[in-house]
C-alpha cells in the first residue's frame, strides 16, 4: 500500500518503504509516503539490557512526524536472516510517535521524568513504549546542540497535545492515495453498509424478530451511532429521532434459540421533574417492545453502576505494566522476589476475571434461561463493546475464526462508537481520558485462546500484533471516536463535492504489516475445522473433541522446576496470598446457584468447539499473557522449551502426515496440493524461545545475571534449595 517512490537526501518527504537505505546509510533514508524527517542526532550509543549497561551499538538516532527510529553504525545489526517475522512498516529499532508512553533523561545517575521544555539537557535518554519495549540511548558523546534538538524534538511530538488533522494518518493517505491497494482476500465485514446489517441478522436468524434501519444515514439524527444499525422490529423509527438516539435497545447479536442481546445508552440527566416524567414515559414504552412476557423476558444488566468503573480498569493496567518495564537485569531480578504480591495488588488478573464472570453470566441467562439481555452505560461505548464482544465470542463459533473476529471488532468496536482516539490517547489531550478497554479484551480474548486453542483460527501471535497496530498510525481502524468522525476527517461528509475522499487503510490488511511467510505464524494449525456432514448425518449427530485429547498448551500440574514463574495453584502461592486468594476465587456463596450449576455442568463435559465455549475463571486459571508483556525481556524466556518446542514437533508430525497424504494423493490426482509454511518457518530457525516469534529480535545476551540485592537476605545455596518453591516456571504462566 504506497510503499512504491523515490529516495533523496534527509529532511525532504520520501515516498518509497520504509527501510534504511543499506548502501549509503550515512546520508540517505527511506520514508513512508508522506513522512517527514524532523530532527536527528548522531554518535548515540543504543545500550542493550545488560546489569552495567556499558554495552551497545553506535549510530543516529532520527524523529520523523511518524516515528522515533535509531540506525546502527554496525551493518550486522540491520541484517538478519533469522528473523523471520519481520513488520514491514515497523522495525526493530522503530517506534511510532503514538507508542511512547513516557520518557526519562538521567541527570548525574538519576532518573528523572521528562516534559515541556528542559533547562538542562540528559546524559541518558530512556523511552518506555505502549508496547513494553525499554530503549536507553546515551547521548555523552553527541554533539551538544544535536542533543538539545533531538531530546526536545522527541519530547515535543511525542507529548504536546495534537490536533486530529495533524496525525501522520493524514499524511500517510494523502501521499499514498493513487498507491493504495486493498488486499482482495480481506473478507471482513465492515459493518458500513446496510447490506452488511441485513446479512448478519440473517446469519444470526435475528431477522425475525429485529430490523436494520437507514434512519441515521448522514448521521441526521446521532453522530456517535453509526449510519446503519440494528433495532426491534415493532420500535418506530421516530422513537430513534427523539433523544439521539439514546434510550434506544440496539441489537448486538441473537441466539439460535431466538433470545438476543441488546444495548442501550442512558439518557441524559435532567433535574427538571416534567422532563424527567417524559423520559421515563419514554423508557416504559421502549421497554414494553422488548419485554413481553411470557414470550419476550428481557434482563438489565447495568454496567455502569454494577461493574468495573473504568477508573479501577486505568489504575490497575498503570501497576500492572510497570512489571513489565524493565531497564536491567538487575532491575528485573531485585523485582522478582515480590512477583506475586505486585502482581496481586495490580488488580489486573482479577479485573479479566471479573470480565469473564460476567459474561458468561449473560450467556448462562440467554443459553440456559431464554432470556434477552439489555447492557446499560453510559455512552454504551466502552464495557457494552467488551461484554458483548465476550459473550459473542463464547457463543458463536463464527466468531472464532479470524475473519469472524475482525468482523466482531469492526461491528461492536468500531461501528459500536468505541471513543479510540480518547481511550489511547492518540492526540495527547488529556490523559484522564485514557483507559485500555481494548487491551482489556484482548487479554480476555488470550485467556480464552490459551484454554481452548483448538477452537479458534487465530493464535496468540495474532492478538498480540493486533495489539501493537492500536499504535501504527497508517491504518484508520482504531484512530478515531466514532464512523462519523472518520467519515467527516476523510471528506465523505464533507461539503467539497470536487476533492476525493481520502482512502485510508484499514489494520486487517496484514499483507501491509507482514510478508505470507510470516502470516502464517497469525493462523492456528491446531484449529479444528467444523466437520462436513451429510444431510443424512447431521440429524441425531453431535461432533465432539476430547479436551485431553488436544495440545497441552495449559498445564494442569507443573513440574517442580525453578524459573521465574509456576503454576499458580503451587502450594507458594497458597501461603504467600493467604487469605487474599479468595478475591480471585469464586466463592459458593458469590455465584448464583443458576450461574454455578450452568458453569460447572459444562465444565463436566467434553467440549465441542464449534458450540458453546465457556473459560475456567477460577483465580490460578487466570494467567499472565506471558508473549506480550514479556517478549522484551531476555532473563524471562526459555530458549528451545515453552509452548512453541511443543507446536514445532506437533507441526513436524503435521507435515510428515501431509506429506504421506499428498503421496497417496498423486496416484489419483497429477497436480500436487501446496504444503504448508508453518512448520517450515519454525524449524529454520535457529533458535526457538518460548517467547517466539518475537525473542528472535533480541540482538543482545539473554545469560542470567545472579541478583545482587534483594537476595542476599535468603542465605545460603542450602536455604536455595529449600526454598525453590519461590521460583515458578514461565512456561505455565
Amino acid at each position: 500500500a504506497g510503499r512504491g517512490g523515490t529516495l533523496l537526501k534527509p529532511r525532504v518527504v520520501l515516498y518509497v518503504c520504509p527501510y534504511v537505505n543499506r548502501n549509503s546509510k550515512e546520508d540517505l533514508f527511506w520514508f513512508l509516503p508522506g513522512e517527514q524527517l524532523l530532527c536527528e542526532a548522531s554518535t548515540v550509543l543504543k545500550y542493550v539490557q545488560e546489569d552495567s549497561c556499558q554495552h551497545g551499538v553506535y549510530g543516529r538516532l532520527v524523529c520523523t512526524d511518524f516515528k522515533i527510529a535509531f540506525l546502527g553504525d554496525d551493518e550486522s545489526a540491520l541484517d538478519n536472516d533469522e528473523t523471520q517475522f519481520k513488520n514491514k512498516v515497523i522495525g526493530e529499532n522503530d517506534i511510532t510517535l503514538h507508542c511512547v508512553d513516557q520518557i526519562y533523561g538521567v541527570f548525574d545517575e538519576k532518573k528523572k521524568t521528562l516534559f515541556g521544555q528542559l533547562k538542562k539537557y540528559p546524559e541518558k535518554l530512556i523511552i518506555h513504549c505502549k508496547d513494553l519495549r525499554v530503549f536507553q540511548f546515551c547521548l555523552r558523546y553527541t554533539k551538544e546542540e544535536e542533543v538539545k534538538r533531538i531530546v526536545s524534538g522527541i519530547i515535543h511530538h511525542t507529548q504536546a497535545p495534537k490536533l486530529l488533522k495533524r496525525l501522520f494518518l493524514f499524511s500517510y493517505a494523502t501521499a499514498a492515495q493513487n498507491n493504495t491497494v486493498t488486499d482482495p482476500k480481506n473478507h471482513t465485514v465492515m459493518f458500513d453498509t446496510l447490506k452488511d446489517w441485513c446479512w448478519e441478522l440473517e446469519r444470526t436468524k435475528g431477522n425475525m424478530k429485529y430490523k436494520a434501519v437507514s434512519v441515521n444515514e448522514g448521521y441526521k439524527v446521532c453522530e456517535r451511532l453509526p449510519a446503519y444499525f440494528v433495532v426491534p422490529t415493532p420500535l418506530p423509527e421516530e422513537n430513534v429521532q427523539r433523544f439521539q438516539g439514546h434510550g434506544i435497545p440496539i441489537w448486538c447479536w441473537s441466539c439460535h434459540n431466538g433470545s438476543a442481546l441488546l444495548k442501550m445508552s442512558a439518557l441524559p440527566k435532567e433535574q427538571d421533574d416534567g422532563i424527567l416524567q417524559i423520559q421515563k414515559s419514554f423508557l416504559d414504552g421502549i421497554y414494553k417492545t422488548i419485554h413481553r412476557p411470557p414470550y419476550e423476558v428481557v434482563k438489565t444488566e447495568d454496567l455502569s453502576s454494577n461493574f468495573l468503573s473504568l477508573q479501577e480498569i486505568q489504575t490497575a493496567y498503570s501497576k500492572f505494566k510497570q512489571l513489565f518495564l524493565i531497564d536491567n537485569s538487575t532491575e528485573f531480578w531485585d523485582t522478582d522476589i515480590k512477583w506475586f504480591s505486585l502482581l496481586e495488588s495490580s488488580s489486573w488478573l482479577d479485573i479479566i476475571r471479573r470480565c469473564l464472570k460476567k459474561a458468561i453470566e449473560i450467556t448462562e441467562c440467554m443459553e440456559a434461561q431464554n432470556m434477552n439481555v439489555l447492557l446499560l452505560e453510559e455512552n454504551a461505548s466502552d464495557l457494552c463493546c467488551l461484554i458483548s464482544s465476550l459473550v459473542q465470542l463464547m457463543m458463536d463459533p463464527h466468531c472464532r475464526t479470524r475473519i469472524g473476529f475482525q468482523s466482531l471488532i469492526q461491528k461492536e468496536w468500531v461501528m459500536g462508537g468505541h471513543c479510540f482516539l480518547d481511550r489511547c490517547n492518540h492526540l495527547r489531550q488529556n490523559d484522564k481520558e485514557e483507559v485500555p478497554v481494548f487491551l482489556l479484551f484482548l487479554d480476555c480474548v488470550w485467556q480464552l485462546v490459551h484454554q481452548h486453542p483448538p477452537a479458534f483460527e487465530f493464535t496468540e501471535t495474532y492478538l498480540t500484533v493486533l495489539s501493537d497496530s492500536l499504535y501504527i498510525p497508517i491504518f484508520s481502524t482504531f484512530f478515531f471516536n466514532s464512523p462519523h468522525q472518520k467519515d467527516t476527517n476523510m471528506g465523505r461528509e464533507g461539503q467539497d463535492t470536487q476533492s476525493k475522499p481520502l482512502n485510508l487503510l484499514t489494520v486487517w490488511d496484514w499483507s501491509v504489516q507482514f510478508e505470507p511467510k510470516a502470516q502464517t505464524l497469525l493462523k492456528n494449525p491446531l484449529y479444528v475445522e467444523k466437520p462436513k456432514l451429510d444431510k443424512g448425518q447431521r440429524k441425531g449427530m453431535r461432533f465432539k473433541h476430547q479436551r485431553q485429547l488436544s495440545l497441552p498448551l495449559t498445564q494442569s500440574k507443573s513440574s517442580p522446576k525453578r524459573g521465574f514463574f509456576r503454576e499458580e495453584t503451587d502450594h507458594l502461592i497458597k501461603n504467600l496470598l493467604g487469605k487474599r486468594i479468595s478475591k480471585l476465587i469464586n466463592s459458593s456463596d458469590e455465584l448464583q446457584d443458576n450461574f454455578r450449576e450452568f458453569y460447572d455442568s459444562w465444565h463436566s463435559k467434553s467440549t465441542d468447539y464449534h458450540g458453546l465455549l465457556l473459560p475456567h475463571i477460577e483465580g490460578p486459571e487466570i494467567k499472565v499473557w506471558a508473549q506480550r508483556y514479556l517478549r522484551w525481556i531476555p532473563e524471562a524466556q526459555i530458549l528451545g522449551g515453552g509452548q512453541v518446542a511443543t507446536m514445532s514437533k506437533l507441526l513436524e508430525m503435521m507435515e510428515e502426515v501431509q506429506s504421506l497424504q499428498e503421496k497417496i494423493d498423486e496416484r489419483h490426482h497429477s497436480q500436487q496440493a501446496p504444503q504448508a509454511e508453518g512448520p517450515c518457518l519454525l524449524r529454520n530457525s535457529a533458535r526457538l524461545s518460548s517467547l517466539f516469534p518475537f525473542a528472535l529480535l533480541q540482538r543482545h545476551s539473554s545469560k542470567p545475571v545472579l541478583p545482587t540485592s534483594g537476595w542476599k537476605a535468603l542465605g545460603d545455596e542450602d536455604d536455595l534449595a529449600k526454598r525453590e518453591d519461590e521460583f515458578v516456571d514461565l512456561g505455565d504462566v
